[in-house]
């Protein structure tokens, strides 16, 4: 097995946020799920990108945002993802290159245009988001480069696109270029939906070991394991799964990897402003403490430092030196 010449390689949805501040009337005149997540057609997306006032976007989706963080804490990764040839592909692709992350998949057919996240934000700070998935959900396993895929340490894998079928069976091929490179998989299995849907494959690839880590909430592993108890899931996937790390919200983060357990509190803050995106940079500080080695309780405080600076503020992406915060916070 050769020398990885990557950290972390992420397959996921290739979305811009699109945040724009709103009055309460727009959302009612919109006939918008105020707080919720909706998702929506091209039309509709239209409708409402065409509604908003002046917005700011930066690119975003689940795994896209856990890179993000891993770059800006100094690990070298590469993201695949399909975006269209238009404004928000060209918005999507400087963001996340800018971040020192390398990205070149090739663009999608010009019938889908690039997905985007309309965010509606009332004066109260509450997010109204709609979600039009766009040219992400037809990322074909032809897109990918087997050889990059060979070449990083970690593949980490979103489980919101794991629903449409064309970025499943990509999916299905990278795990196989990984493996046969000797390489780690992660999945983070994104959202209870997606599980309620996937059980079967997912539960399939834990049971065939093609999964290495496993990223999930609380939520999540009692909707995949049937057992409500943290615990018991846990326990249920010993032996399946080297690596299984749950978070747990305010009650912080556990995890469990070849027989050994560790569990750490959730950081302080002075306030949550917003969740959205921490169990994605949660995942960020635990997969760079991963691969550089780090033992199970550090790889967790790594997680959990990165998830606090997350929900201190709006928006998923983070918005002071990770690197330095995480030296000022725990010495790494």
């Amino acid at each position: 097995m050769t020398q990885p010449t990557t950290d972390v390689i992420a397959i996921g949805n290739a979305i811009v946020d699109v945040m724009a501040p709103c009055a309460d009337a727009l959302i009612a005149e919109l006939g918008l799920s105020r707080g919720g997540m909706t998702l929506v057609d091209a039309d509709q997306a239209k409708v409402l990108y065409d509604a908003m006032g002046p917005a700011r976007e930066i690119s975003g989706g689940s795994a896209a945002n856990t890179l993000a963080g891993l770059a800006l804490l100094g690990a070298k990764c590469a993201f695949i993802g399909q975006v269209a040839q238009d404004q928000l592909g060209e918005v999507f692709a400087h963001d996340i290159r800018s971040g020192g992350i390398a990205f070149d998949t090739p663009v999608g057919p010009a019938s889908s245009p690039t997905g985007r996240c309309l965010i509606f934000v009332t004066p109260d700070g509450q997010r109204t988001m709609n979600t039009f998935l766009g040219a992400s959900q037809f990322l074909p396993a032809s897109a990918l480069d087997d050889k990059a895929i060979a070449d990083a340490q970690v593949l980490y894998l979103e489980g919101y696109l794991w629903d449409p079928e064309e970025p499943r069976n990509a999916m299905r091929r990278a795990i196989a270029a990984a493996k046969n490179a000797g390489r780690k998989v992660a999945f983070t299995l994104s959202a209870v939906f997606v599980i309620d849907r996937h059980r079967d494959d997912f539960n399939a690839l834990i049971n065939e070991g093609l999964i290495d880590i496993l990223f999930a909430n609380e939520e999540e592993l009692a909707a995949l394991t049937g057992l409500e108890d943290c615990h018991e899931g846990l326990a249920s996937l010993t032996g399946k799964v080297p690596t299984v790390v749950v978070t747990r919200g305010s009650e912080g983060a556990l995890a469990v990897s070849d027989g050994q357990q560790a569990q750490v509190a959730a950081q302080p803050i002075e306030r949550v402003v917003d969740t959205t995106g921490a169990g994605d940079l949660f995942a960020s500080g635990f997969l760079f403490g991963f691969v550089r080695g780090r033992s199970l309780e550090e790889c967790l405080t790594l997680g959990s430092v990165c998830a606090a600076e997350i929900i201190s503020h709006f928006g998923a992406r983070p918005e002071v030196d990770l690197k330095a915060l995480v030296s000022e916070k725990i010495g790494a």
